[in-house]
């Protein structure tokens, strides 16, 4: 059956209509409301027009965006943690760099094999340099004071280890960069602390935060991968191995201590 339009009048309120014999009177016509379709009132569903957004005139307000989130300013303390890692991993990183130039002749003129493994390391070494000079000029960190003494000292020990052999050499790197890497990993633990600790607060870390977290994280796994090529090219076997990779390992120690500091 369709609908009759708006507007119709009910047939049940019309005046009756003289019927021809033998015919019956059609039932009433069922009324829809101009507002429901037909679908919804077979259904048995039906919706007003006032539901939705917009037929009522009101539509809903698209999201508004966030506002950035604040930038937590650093404290004192951390400030001076910052300052502090950034002079004494350029210190290290520039020792670093003059054990290796010391070595590398020494060892390469007897082993000329390994000048490609010496030239790598070499090499990362430098670029690590090259990085926290440059952070530490951009953030206009004071350098340590005693950059000429650990420049004597690394030179030194590079030559001095190189003079005692392949081995020795290979003990030293491994000496080296395990207290590096460890030192590396102790930063990191705590520059997660502390953004862990911003994030809880509802502050926004920041780009440049995050991407020191990111070198950090790479240079100590190059200083790593460092250590696993001395391992693999008999660093165990200097002798004395004890002895001689734990005077270094505590004049690591020292030195970063000192760095810190002064």
């Amino acid at each position: 059956m369709v609908p009759p339009r708006p507007g119709w009048t009910p047939l049940r309120l019309c005046r009756p209509r003289r019927l021809a014999p033998h015919t019956t009177t059609p039932a009433p016509a069922r009324l829809i409301s101009s507002t429901t379709s037909a679908s919804q009132a077979a259904d048995g569903f039906p919706t007003s027009s006032s539901s939705s957004p917009s037929s009522s005139g009101n539509p809903q307000p698209p999201n508004k965006p966030q506002p950035p989130k604040p930038k937590k300013p650093l404290t004192p303390e951390q400030q001076s943690f910052l300052s502090s890692a950034l002079r004494v991993n350029q210190a290290g990183e520039l020792a670093a760099t003059l054990i290796y130039r010391a070595q590398t002749p020494v060892v390469v003129g007897r082993e000329p094999h390994l000048r490609p493994l010496m030239q790598h390391m070499y090499d990362q070494e430098v670029g690590h340099f090259r990085t926290f000079n440059e952070l530490i000029a951009k953030h206009r960190v004071r350098p340590t004071a005693l950059y000429p003494l650990w420049s004597v000292l690394a030179t030194g020990l590079g030559w001095t280890t190189g003079v005692l052999g392949r081995e020795a050499a290979m003990a030293c790197t491994e000496a080296v960069e395990t207290e590096i890497g460890g030192h590396y990993n102790a930063q990191i633990r705590r520059l997660l602390e502390m953004v862990g600790e911003w994030e809880a607060e509802g502050y926004d870390v920041g780009d440049e935060f995050r991407e020191l977290i990111s070198t950090l994280r790479r240079i100590r796994d190059e200083e790593l991968e460092h250590l696993d090529h001395a391992v693999e090219h008999d660093a165990k076997k200097a002798e004395p191995h004890w002895l001689l990779t734990g005077v270094i390992r505590a004049g690591c120690r020292g030195a970063i201590w000192v760095s810190e500091r002064v």
